[in-house]
């Protein structure tokens, strides 16, 4: 069976990491002191790991990037070894290629095209691309690998089920946060293997920024874009990692560039909305006139007004260092577990403005360290970072890598200040509808405040102030009542079975009887012990959109 043979190939790979990282934190997994690791033993096991994800094929080669950017939940050094991780598989024989793209269009490949490469210029986990001409012009093929959804979906299918048993074994916010990582790319996954919804991104790009000369996207040949093919215009530029020669010969203006890009991705996020969500040096070209191609638009991130709104009152709320402003709206953009009380993350939302405050005072501040540090304070505490967040604090990574690469004294706050100060208003007029409205706002919250703190003083001067208690917190603590009661139950029982065995054994000298006793008596300890309160949200409810052909 197919898929009983692909499940214990992943289960037999990737199980010694989850128990060694288990290990990491109690010696025997479920007790103990963490387990004593050296710097060089992490890096040897990151590089194994990196190795092993690899060997796995197109879906956990997909997922390693998607988590290289999730710092909140990996740490280093893995991190930084599953970013190295290409995106670079063997290419199919161009015989399985030509079926997809014949099939899709409904004429062969002679008839489509006046001229087809067979020989492809990339070859990626999804699909590959081919070099060829329309009526003249040059194009790119990308074309979607033959079987690939079909072994996307067994994997997911796999993945949702382990998944499910470590959320019920060790329930804790960096399962949590797993889950919710693999949940939402089993959704993206199905659009980018959808090349129609490629096209639609491509064309929404074009549109928003049609004015903008500065930044382009590919036009797209619409009559050859179907669900696994789809032809788009080629062109020619320079990776833009690799601009060091036009750079030195004066070429290109490289603070003009960074201000670009930063430009770019500051507009896509907080006033379009709507995000370029794979961002990396490979799909950015920069033309000899300076023009900046985005490239592979298979996936975006579409940010809500209130996303947007809610982004901008955490921001505001941290330039007047309010804490409970910020901790208001990390629940708004769902950062916070709703079964945590207000109380236990207040020292988190302190952190942070910590962070902020540190930035204040240090003024010169690379932006990767002020992410790094963000990122670490999600690590630590049980907090949920937003995929659109995730995605623009990934944005910022990438502009200041390569602002780092040919600068070692670059800094990327200082590149983002003009940038925004250009912006400011229409950044407010799109996040808050306008800047009148946020004044509004804010002296409609503090009229309302101080009516708050009327009524309650009136309310205790007439003896009416009454305390309630949130529903959540009293479900808390029948849990932990009902789960005590639970154990000591089960303790008693345990200790009855082990004494009525140990006389029965003095009785009858049964060894069997006293073995079957104790081994039962000893179950039920370990019960007590291991007993989860309640099981979490089912992860097995993932996307539906991929059907699995052929998996069994």
């Amino acid at each position: 069976m197919k898929r009983w043979g692909r499940s214990l190939r992943i289960l037999s790979q990737l199980l010694p990491f989850v128990l060694a990282f288990l290990r990491d934190r109690k010696r025997w997994v479920f007790f103990g002191p963490p387990a004593s690791r050296s710097a060089k033993h992490h890096e040897r096991r990151a590089d194994r790991l990196t190795t092993t994800v690899a060997q796995l094929g197109p879906t956990f080669i997909k997922l390693a990037q998607v988590f290289s950017a999730r710092a909140d939940i990996i740490p280093e050094p893995y991190l930084s070894r599953i970013a190295r991780l290409q995106d670079q598989v063997p290419a199919d024989p161009f015989e399985d290629i030509r079926r997809v793209i014949e099939g899709e269009l409904g004429m062969t490949v002679d008839t489509a095209f006046d001229d087809f490469q067979e020989v492809p210029v990339a070859a990626a986990s999804l699909g590959q691309v081919h070099r060829a001409t329309v009526r003249g012009e040059n194009v790119a093929v990308k074309v979607l690998r033959p079987g690939v959804e079909a072994m996307i979906a067994l994997d997911l299918d796999i993945s949702f089920r382990i998944l499910l048993l470590l959320n019920v074994i060790f329930p804790n916010h960096h399962v949590r946060a797993l889950t919710n990582v693999v949940r939402e790319f089993s959704a993206r996954i199905r659009e980018e293997m959808d090349f129609r919804e490629e096209a639609v991104h491509i064309a929404t790009f074009r549109k928003q920024f049609a004015d903008e000369p500065r930044v382009r996207a590919p036009r797209v040949y619409d009559e050859f874009t179907r669900r696994k093919v789809i032809v788009l215009e080629w062109i020619d530029g320079d990776k833009i990692d690799q601009l060091a020669p036009r750079f030195a010969a004066g070429e290109l203006d490289f603070r003009r560039m960074m201000e670009t890009l930063t430009e770019l991705y500051l507009r896509m996020m907080m006033v379009q909305g709507f995000l370029h969500a794979d961002p990396h040096p490979g799909n950015l070209l920069v033309q000899k006139d300076g023009t900046i191609v985005l490239l592979d638009w298979g996936m975006v991130v579409q940010l809500t007004r209130n996303t947007r709104d809610g982004i901008l009152r955490i921001a505001m709320a941290a330039s007047r260092d309010d804490l409970d402003g910020i901790i208001n709206g990390m629940y708004e953009l769902g950062m916070i577990d709703p079964e945590i009380s207000r109380s236990e993350i207040r020292d988190a939302a302190a952190e942070l403005l910590g962070i902020i405050d540190r930035v204040r005072d240090l003024g010169m501040r690379r932006a990767q360290e002020l992410v790094g540090e963000i990122m670490d304070t999600f690590y630590t505490w049980p907090l949920m970072l937003p995929r659109e967040l995730v995605y623009f604090f990934r944005a910022t990574a990438l502009l200041e890598g390569i602002g780092f690469r040919y600068d070692p004294t670059f800094n990327g706050l200082e590149v983002a200040r003009p940038v925004i100060r250009r912006l400011k208003f229409e950044l407010l007029e799109t996040t808050a509808r306008a800047p009148r409205e946020v004044a509004r706002n804010v002296f409609d919250e503090i009229r309302a405040g101080f009516g708050a703190v009327r009524d309650v003083i009136t309310r205790t001067d007439r003896e009416e102030l009454r305390v309630r208690i949130h529903p959540r917190d009293l479900g808390h603590v029948e849990r932990f009542v009902s789960l005590q009661v639970r154990r000591v139950l089960l303790s008693i029982f345990a200790l009855t079975i082990a004494l009525i065995t140990s006389i029965s054994f003095i009785a009858l000298r049964n060894g069997y009887l006293l073995a079957t006793g104790l081994i039962a008596s000893f179950i039920m300890f370990l019960v007590v012990l291991f007993l989860p309160t309640h099981l979490l949200e089912n992860p097995m409810r993932h996307a539906r959109g991929i059907k699995a052909e052929n998996s069994t």
